[in-house]
């Protein structure tokens, strides 16, 4: 699990390859693509954009329609889509330990699109597989798991079993895992399982025994998501022995999330699934498409597939690595802090969220610090401090003085 790192001019160099590789809206013969470089009256040409490889792919404005790693897509931007297969291999191998060619994915627009294409992926080979008819299919996640699983039950007719968690550990409660399987079974035939790298309001990391030894047990037909969208480029980057990868024979499709922890642009999620599984959502109506599409965004801009490629190669696997323990040494400082200051909280030793109990902290101090709070309809419980680049020491020690003088107050 390592990748090298290449210097900025290699990576100019590369990027400008490609985009000569793909097509040029003005100098090509294109009349029949709906599609142009970025209107010219509103954002004119720059001479000086050529010192910069990102910038000039969001004015070549590539369009990476459909799925790359298998069979044929749009030949107008191979150069780019060249950049977005080495993306998924970077992810999926180097990251989280595939084995070499197993895994197909692409570049989408954050990890709700990941985790609904995920399910709806992995719902649809359950059917097919096993002859399920609609609402055949459930979902089974633990409470803490991200909204867009409750938004995929909404939009696939997939009933949503939820198993409750120890509100120290936030580990799924043995007991309620039973008891969910139990539900599951007298409503469902089958189910696709969620679990977490990095839970939203905590980071925490899911078990994936604690989860699919019983599904496996109780004899239930299932398939098996992680939603790594919070955690997938700090725990793998951190953890000596990291779980939920790839590694897992019994994980079929997972999400990254590059816009948040790998300070990519937003809209830049990354969905990874086995191969042999994306072809069940091809559709077959989009002839005009070659390879068809498999993807739920369908036409998706190709600089973001170029960002993420440009950070994860600027930094390497040691770099990234480097960069993921300050942010969670950091973390560690602030946890180090509030347990003598007598406030409660919860922080995943190889992450970078600490999330404290609301009622332990003075009035007041969430607003003035921006904390994130777990529901904005009624008195917060929980509020979070997530530790990225911005969240420097000096502002940790600012809002560690403010806690010490309002409890003093």
């Amino acid at each position: 699990m390592t990748w090298e790192a290449l210097s900025e001019e290699t990576i100019r160099q590369r990027v400008f390859a490609a985009l000569t590789e793909n097509l040029s809206y003005g100098e090509d013969a294109v009349l029949g693509l709906p599609g142009s470089f970025l209107d010219r009256r509103v954002f004119p040409p720059l001479p000086e954009l050529a010192g910069f490889p990102l910038l000039s792919t969001v004015r070549a404005n590539p369009n990476h329609i459909g799925c790359h790693t298998l069979g044929d897509s749009e030949p107008a931007f191979a150069g780019t889509q060249a950049i977005e297969r080495e993306v998924i291999t970077l992810c999926a191998e180097s990251l989280l330990g595939a084995e070499p060619g197993t895994i197909d994915g692409y570049v989408a627009s954050g990890g709700t699109e990941s985790n609904l294409q995920a399910l709806w992926t992995l719902r649809n080979a359950l059917r097919e597989s096993h002859g399920f008819g609609p609402g055949e299919v459930g979902l089974l996640a633990s409470e803490d798991t991200h909204y867009s699983v409750h938004k995929a039950a909404n939009l696939m007719d997939m009933p949503l079993f939820s198993v409750a968690v120890d509100p120290n550990t936030r580990r799924m409660r043995a007991p309620s895992v039973r008891d969910a399987i139990a539900q599951a079974r007298g409503r469902v035939k089958a189910v696709v399982a969620v679990l977490n790298m990095g839970t939203t309001m905590f980071g925490s990391i899911d078990h994936a025994d604690d989860l699919l030894v019983p599904l496996a047990e109780a004899g239930m037909p299932h398939r098996t998501h992680v939603d790594a969208a919070f955690g997938g480029f700090v725990y793998p980057l951190v953890a000596e022995h990291p779980e939920l990868d790839l590694r897992d024979p019994r994980i079929d499709t997972l999400t990254l999330d590059a816009h948040k922890m790998l300070q990519a642009p937003y809209g830049t999620g990354i969905h990874l699934a086995r191969k042999g599984l994306i072809h069940h959502v091809l559709t077959a109506s989009a002839a005009y498409v070659p390879g068809l599409d498999c993807t739920l965004s369908g036409s998706r801009s190709g600089a973001n597939a170029v960002a993420v490629w440009m950070i994860l190669r600027s930094y390497g696997f040691a770099g990234g690595r480097a960069f993921c323990r300050e942010l969670v040494a950091r973390a560690r400082r602030l946890c180090d802090a509030l347990e003598r200051a007598n406030v409660r909280h919860y922080r995943h030793p190889d992450m970078n969220v600490v999330t404290m109990r609301a009622g332990d902290l003075p009035e007041g101090l969430a607003e003035r610090h921006m904390l994130v709070p777990d529901k904005h309809d009624g008195p917060a419980e929980w509020l979070k401090i997530v530790v990225m680049d911005h969240v420097t020491d000096g502002k940790i020690d600012a809002f560690l003085a403010d806690l010490r003088a309002s409890q003093a107050a």
